[in-house]
């Protein structure tokens, strides 16, 4: 070794860089994050998680994960009544109860549909949905006002994120018409018809039922 060289100690490797607090966020307030529409932004969130559940926390907000199922959401804390009341950040929507039914009917066939221990992706046509109001219709009902109705129903469930309309062909599902829409129930439903909800199911059926037989009442649940 030279003594007249001095010594050069070894150039830094840089650093991987970290994710983006922000980038986490933002999404979330907006809705639902899926593991399936972005891998690596879901990579990150789960290194992230503790920081953005502490990020949210100061927005009175529970982060929701649920790894098994590929999805996160953020959601209001428990409201404190004896504590001040904070404004809320995520709006609670007042549901019909023809959008309630539809959720609590596609609820119980992701039920069926894991128990069958088959593909893990719920997709139905727009006709399997129709048959699973049709039950609870006077007979006679009017089939082209019913699937408008359907229709109406499934556009609202599918801006509430719980259902996702897919392109033709790509169910995998036997051919049919061009023009019927096909749908995939998203397992973050699981998430807000929990359990304990379908173990009243029967009971909030038959009183569904009983509603669906007398004139529009307006609103029932929130989500």
């Amino acid at each position: 070794m030279n003594p007249d060289l001095p010594s050069v100690a070894p150039a830094a490797q840089p650093s991987a860089p970290q994710p983006d607090l922000t980038r986490l966020v933002v999404p979330l307030l907006k809705g639902v994050m899926y593991r399936e529409d972005d891998a690596a932004q879901w990579a990150a969130l789960l290194q992230l998680q503790a920081r953005v559940r502490d990020y949210v926390a100061v927005l009175a907000l529970d982060l929701v994960v649920d790894e098994a199922e590929g999805y996160a959401f953020v959601r209001a804390q428990p409201v404190d009544e004896n504590a001040d009341k904070l404004p809320r950040l995520v709006r609670r929507q007042p549901l019909s109860f023809q959008v309630s039914l539809l959720l609590a009917l596609l609820r119980k066939k992701l039920a069926e549909f894991d128990a069958s221990g088959g593909d893990t992706r719920l997709i139905l046509p727009r006709s399997a949905v129709v048959e699973l109001v049709r039950v609870f219709l006077p007979a006679g009902s009017n089939e082209s006002k019913l699937i408008d109705q359907i229709d109406t129903q499934l556009g609202k469930v599918v801006e509430l994120g719980f259902v996702r309309r897919l392109k033709t062909g790509t169910d995998g599902a036997a051919a049919r018409p061009a023009q019927e829409p096909v749908y995939e129930v998203r397992r973050i439903l699981k998430a807000f018809v929990d359990a304990q909800w379908l173990a009243d199911f029967d009971e909030r059926l038959a009183a569904y039922q009983r509603q669906l037989l007398t004139p529009e009442t307006g609103t029932s649940d929130e989500a």
